[in-house]
Protein backbone atom coordinates (compact mmCIF):
# COMPACT_ATOMS: atom_id res chain seq x y z
CA UNK A 1 0.00 0.00 0.00
CA UNK A 2 1.32 3.40 -1.27
CA UNK A 3 0.66 6.25 1.23
CA UNK A 4 0.73 9.77 -0.32
CA UNK A 5 3.52 12.18 0.01
CA UNK A 6 4.28 13.81 3.08
CA UNK A 7 4.04 17.87 2.15
CA UNK A 8 6.55 20.30 3.29
CA UNK A 9 5.67 21.91 6.33
CA UNK A 10 5.12 26.19 6.35
CA UNK A 11 4.81 27.27 10.20
CA UNK A 12 2.09 29.75 10.73
CA UNK A 13 1.91 33.66 11.14
CA UNK A 14 1.14 32.66 14.17
CA UNK A 15 3.90 30.53 15.10
CA UNK A 16 6.45 32.71 12.99
CA UNK A 17 5.30 35.87 15.29
CA UNK A 18 5.91 33.34 18.23
CA UNK A 19 9.33 32.73 17.39
CA UNK A 20 10.09 36.15 17.10
CA UNK A 21 8.40 37.09 19.98
CA UNK A 22 10.61 34.49 22.39
CA UNK A 23 13.66 35.96 20.13
CA UNK A 24 12.85 39.65 21.47
CA UNK A 25 12.26 38.26 24.56
CA UNK A 26 15.43 36.64 25.13
CA UNK A 27 17.57 39.75 23.50
CA UNK A 28 15.37 42.09 25.54
CA UNK A 29 16.56 40.08 28.59
CA UNK A 30 20.20 40.40 27.58
CA UNK A 31 20.41 43.76 27.00
CA UNK A 32 18.48 44.91 29.59
CA UNK A 33 18.20 42.20 32.72
CA UNK A 34 16.05 44.06 34.51
CA UNK A 35 13.66 43.51 32.15
CA UNK A 36 13.16 39.86 32.77
CA UNK A 37 10.01 40.33 34.05
CA UNK A 38 8.14 42.41 31.11
CA UNK A 39 9.91 39.48 28.80
CA UNK A 40 8.82 36.54 30.96
CA UNK A 41 5.41 38.09 30.97
CA UNK A 42 5.03 38.12 27.45
CA UNK A 43 6.31 34.76 26.56
CA UNK A 44 3.53 33.38 29.29
CA UNK A 45 0.96 35.67 27.87
CA UNK A 46 2.23 33.96 24.18
CA UNK A 47 2.08 30.47 25.48
CA UNK A 48 -1.39 30.87 26.83
CA UNK A 49 -2.54 32.27 23.64
CA UNK A 50 -1.52 29.29 21.63
CA UNK A 51 -2.40 27.06 24.60
CA UNK A 52 -6.03 28.66 23.82
CA UNK A 53 -6.06 28.13 20.34
CA UNK A 54 -5.38 24.96 20.37
CA UNK A 55 -8.83 24.46 22.27
CA UNK A 56 -10.04 26.32 19.95
CA UNK A 57 -11.02 23.85 17.16
CA UNK A 58 -12.03 26.39 14.58
CA UNK A 59 -8.75 28.62 15.07
CA UNK A 60 -5.90 28.86 12.57
CA UNK A 61 -3.25 30.47 14.95
CA UNK A 62 -1.70 26.97 14.77
CA UNK A 63 -2.23 26.41 11.12
CA UNK A 64 -4.32 25.39 8.64
CA UNK A 65 -7.78 23.74 9.58
CA UNK A 66 -10.86 22.84 7.49
CA UNK A 67 -14.09 24.29 8.69
CA UNK A 68 -16.02 24.60 5.32
CA UNK A 69 -16.16 22.76 2.39
CA UNK A 70 -14.09 24.81 -0.83
CA UNK A 71 -16.38 27.51 -2.52
CA UNK A 72 -16.90 25.15 -5.74
CA UNK A 73 -18.53 22.40 -3.71
CA UNK A 74 -20.38 24.88 -1.87
CA UNK A 75 -21.73 26.02 -5.55
CA UNK A 76 -22.60 22.49 -6.25
CA UNK A 77 -24.83 22.20 -2.95
CA UNK A 78 -23.03 19.66 -1.06
CA UNK A 79 -22.55 19.77 2.51
CA UNK A 80 -20.18 16.69 4.48
CA UNK A 81 -21.89 14.49 7.08
CA UNK A 82 -18.81 13.63 8.95
CA UNK A 83 -19.37 10.33 11.88
CA UNK A 84 -16.63 10.12 14.23
CA UNK A 85 -14.84 7.63 16.62
CA UNK A 86 -15.97 4.14 14.91
CA UNK A 87 -16.54 1.62 13.72
CA UNK A 88 -19.25 0.48 15.73
CA UNK A 89 -20.41 -2.91 15.51
CA UNK A 90 -23.95 -2.31 16.92
CA UNK A 91 -24.42 1.13 15.48
CA UNK A 92 -22.11 1.70 12.59
CA UNK A 93 -23.96 -0.89 10.09
CA UNK A 94 -27.54 0.94 11.09
CA UNK A 95 -25.81 4.02 10.24
CA UNK A 96 -24.30 2.50 6.86
CA UNK A 97 -28.36 0.90 6.26
CA UNK A 98 -29.82 4.56 6.45
CA UNK A 99 -27.15 6.49 4.63
CA UNK A 100 -27.65 3.30 1.87
CA UNK A 101 -31.60 4.01 1.68
CA UNK A 102 -31.18 7.92 0.98
CA UNK A 103 -28.38 7.29 -1.25
CA UNK A 104 -26.35 9.55 0.70
CA UNK A 105 -22.31 9.25 1.14
CA UNK A 106 -20.42 10.65 4.41
CA UNK A 107 -17.09 10.61 5.37
CA UNK A 108 -16.57 7.90 9.02
CA UNK A 109 -13.21 9.49 10.96
CA UNK A 110 -12.53 5.95 12.42
CA UNK A 111 -10.14 5.24 15.24
CA UNK A 112 -7.23 2.87 14.16
CA UNK A 113 -7.79 0.65 17.13
CA UNK A 114 -11.28 0.28 16.51
CA UNK A 115 -10.46 -0.49 12.99
CA UNK A 116 -8.18 -3.17 13.53
CA UNK A 117 -11.06 -5.08 15.89
CA UNK A 118 -13.70 -4.54 12.97
CA UNK A 119 -12.07 -4.72 10.18
CA UNK A 120 -14.45 -6.40 8.01
CA UNK A 121 -16.94 -3.55 9.34
CA UNK A 122 -14.36 -1.17 8.42
CA UNK A 123 -13.71 -2.52 4.81
CA UNK A 124 -17.58 -2.09 4.41
CA UNK A 125 -17.42 1.24 4.87
CA UNK A 126 -15.35 1.77 1.88
CA UNK A 127 -16.72 -0.76 -0.17
CA UNK A 128 -20.18 1.43 -0.03
CA UNK A 129 -18.32 4.43 -1.47
CA UNK A 130 -17.98 5.95 1.71
CA UNK A 131 -14.53 7.99 3.26
CA UNK A 132 -12.45 6.49 6.16
CA UNK A 133 -10.45 9.16 7.26
CA UNK A 134 -7.61 9.13 10.38
CA UNK A 135 -9.07 10.15 14.12
CA UNK A 136 -5.70 9.07 15.53
CA UNK A 137 -4.80 5.63 16.71
CA UNK A 138 -6.02 4.84 20.16
CA UNK A 139 -8.06 8.46 20.30
CA UNK A 140 -6.91 9.53 23.73
CA UNK A 141 -8.25 11.75 26.04
CA UNK A 142 -4.49 13.51 26.48
CA UNK A 143 -4.17 13.63 22.72
CA UNK A 144 -3.51 17.10 22.63
CA UNK A 145 -1.28 16.83 25.06
CA UNK A 146 1.42 14.75 22.99
CA UNK A 147 4.70 15.37 21.76
CA UNK A 148 6.18 15.36 18.26
CA UNK A 149 6.87 11.39 18.81
CA UNK A 150 3.56 10.81 20.33
CA UNK A 151 1.45 12.59 17.34
CA UNK A 152 4.09 10.82 14.89
CA UNK A 153 2.68 7.57 16.51
CA UNK A 154 -0.48 8.02 16.34
CA UNK A 155 -1.12 8.80 13.09
CA UNK A 156 1.20 6.79 11.43
CA UNK A 157 -0.43 3.99 13.37
CA UNK A 158 -3.87 4.45 11.84
CA UNK A 159 -2.58 5.48 8.61
CA UNK A 160 -1.34 1.93 8.21
CA UNK A 161 -3.95 0.71 10.00
CA UNK A 162 -6.87 2.00 7.63
CA UNK A 163 -4.75 2.09 4.20
CA UNK A 164 -4.49 -1.68 5.40
CA UNK A 165 -7.75 -2.49 5.62
CA UNK A 166 -9.62 -0.30 3.08
CA UNK A 167 -6.52 0.25 0.27
CA UNK A 168 -6.69 3.68 0.33
CA UNK A 169 -4.32 6.39 2.85
CA UNK A 170 -6.76 8.64 4.56
CA UNK A 171 -6.17 11.83 3.13
CA UNK A 172 -7.61 13.74 6.44
CA UNK A 173 -7.47 14.04 9.80
CA UNK A 174 -9.52 15.27 13.07
CA UNK A 175 -8.12 15.21 15.95
CA UNK A 176 -9.79 13.75 19.23
CA UNK A 177 -12.27 16.26 20.32
CA UNK A 178 -10.39 18.84 17.40
CA UNK A 179 -7.62 19.59 20.20
CA UNK A 180 -4.53 20.07 19.40
CA UNK A 181 -0.77 21.77 20.37
CA UNK A 182 1.83 23.70 17.97
CA UNK A 183 3.73 20.11 17.56
CA UNK A 184 0.96 18.65 15.43
CA UNK A 185 1.00 20.29 12.08
CA UNK A 186 4.49 19.07 11.10
CA UNK A 187 3.49 15.46 11.89
CA UNK A 188 0.66 16.31 9.56
CA UNK A 189 2.52 17.51 6.77
CA UNK A 190 4.99 14.50 7.06
CA UNK A 191 1.86 12.03 6.64
CA UNK A 192 0.43 14.49 4.04
CA UNK A 193 -2.84 14.72 6.06
CA UNK A 194 -5.03 18.11 6.03
CA UNK A 195 -6.69 18.86 9.28
CA UNK A 196 -10.34 18.87 9.52
CA UNK A 197 -12.42 20.55 12.09
CA UNK A 198 -16.48 21.01 11.43
CA UNK A 199 -18.70 23.66 10.81
CA UNK A 200 -21.55 22.54 12.94
CA UNK A 201 -22.06 20.05 15.44
CA UNK A 202 -25.17 17.93 17.25
CA UNK A 203 -22.82 17.48 20.88
CA UNK A 204 -24.86 13.74 20.03
CA UNK A 205 -22.03 12.51 22.64
CA UNK A 206 -23.44 13.82 25.39
CA UNK A 207 -27.04 15.09 24.31
CA UNK A 208 -29.80 12.15 24.32
CA UNK A 209 -32.46 14.29 22.64
CA UNK A 210 -32.51 13.72 19.45
CA UNK A 211 -34.91 17.19 18.36
CA UNK A 212 -32.04 19.47 19.82
CA UNK A 213 -29.44 17.37 18.04
CA UNK A 214 -31.11 18.20 14.50
CA UNK A 215 -31.76 21.67 15.66
CA UNK A 216 -28.02 22.11 16.03
CA UNK A 217 -27.13 20.65 12.35
CA UNK A 218 -30.06 22.01 10.78
CA UNK A 219 -31.30 25.43 12.30
CA UNK A 220 -28.57 27.86 9.75
CA UNK A 221 -27.76 24.34 7.78
CA UNK A 222 -26.50 26.10 4.49
CA UNK A 223 -24.36 24.42 1.03
CA UNK A 224 -20.27 23.92 2.31
CA UNK A 225 -21.44 23.16 5.45
CA UNK A 226 -19.22 20.17 7.39
CA UNK A 227 -22.05 18.06 10.12
CA UNK A 228 -20.29 15.87 13.01
CA UNK A 229 -22.28 13.26 14.56
CA UNK A 230 -20.99 10.07 16.07
CA UNK A 231 -21.16 6.62 15.67
CA UNK A 232 -18.93 5.29 18.12
CA UNK A 233 -19.20 7.08 22.07
CA UNK A 234 -23.28 7.65 20.78
CA UNK A 235 -25.33 9.37 23.69
CA UNK A 236 -28.77 7.11 23.91
CA UNK A 237 -32.04 8.49 23.30
CA UNK A 238 -35.56 7.94 26.07
CA UNK A 239 -35.71 4.71 22.87
CA UNK A 240 -32.39 3.39 24.01
CA UNK A 241 -31.30 3.79 20.34
CA UNK A 242 -27.93 5.67 19.80
CA UNK A 243 -29.02 9.49 19.04
CA UNK A 244 -27.71 9.39 15.32
CA UNK A 245 -29.94 6.99 14.33
CA UNK A 246 -32.94 8.75 14.96
CA UNK A 247 -31.16 12.15 13.44
CA UNK A 248 -29.48 11.38 10.63
CA UNK A 249 -33.28 9.96 8.53
CA UNK A 250 -34.87 13.37 9.50
CA UNK A 251 -31.45 15.25 8.90
CA UNK A 252 -31.31 13.58 5.30
CA UNK A 253 -34.62 14.27 4.80
CA UNK A 254 -33.74 18.25 5.59
CA UNK A 255 -30.75 18.50 3.00
CA UNK A 256 -33.51 16.81 0.44
CA UNK A 257 -36.40 19.55 0.66
CA UNK A 258 -33.12 22.37 0.91
CA UNK A 259 -31.81 20.75 -2.08
CA UNK A 260 -28.21 19.59 -0.72
CA UNK A 261 -26.07 16.79 -1.60
CA UNK A 262 -23.90 14.80 1.41
CA UNK A 263 -21.15 13.80 -0.29
CA UNK A 264 -17.76 12.87 0.99
CA UNK A 265 -14.42 15.40 1.91
CA UNK A 266 -12.67 13.42 -0.59
CA UNK A 267 -15.75 14.14 -3.60
CA UNK A 268 -16.02 17.71 -2.17
CA UNK A 269 -12.21 18.63 -2.46
CA UNK A 270 -10.46 16.35 -5.04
Amino acid sequence: MKARHGQRWTPSLGIKASVVLHGAAAALTLWRPESWSWALGAVAANHALLTVAGLWPHSRVLGPVMTRLPPDAAARGEVAITIDDGPDPEVTPQVLAILDAYGAKATFFCIGRRAREHAALCADIAARGHAVENHSYSHRHTFSLSGLSGFERELRRAQEALAGITGRAPRFFRAPAGLRNPLLDPVLARQGLSLVSWTRRGFDTRRGQPQRVLASLTGKLQAGDILLLHDGNAARSDSGQAVILEVLPRLLETMGERQLHPVTLRAACP
